[in-house]
């Protein structure tokens, strides 16, 4: 018998202890939704973008996948989508 996603999701999130590490990594989260959404407004694929980058597919898909990636990797990526990469700090 299968347990539905939706009802193991409901048990995660009533979890103190998941629900912390959850939002924890909301920075890559949100990081990963800015890089995808960059490539989509200049209707690029990943490998396309990989190209105009000089590195591979599957690179572009780890930055795209919420790992930290290096600041270098990010001035890539930005440049390759016609945009500059900002760096800022912000109040807890």
């Amino acid at each position: 018998m299968t347990i539905p996603f939706e009802e193991t999701r409901e048990k995660w999130f009533k979890d103190p202890e998941f629900l912390k590490e959850y939002e924890a990594l909301e920075p890559e989260f949100r990081l990963a939704r800015q890089l995808i959404e960059a490539r989509s407004n200049v209707g690029l694929s990943q490998q396309e973008l990989a190209q105009r980058m000089g590195t591979s597919q599957s690179a572009v898909a780890r930055l795209e996948s919420g790992h930290k990636p290096s600041i270098k990797s990010l001035e890539r990526y930005a440049e390759a989508v016609g945009m500059k990469l900002e760096i800022n700090l912000a109040p807890r």
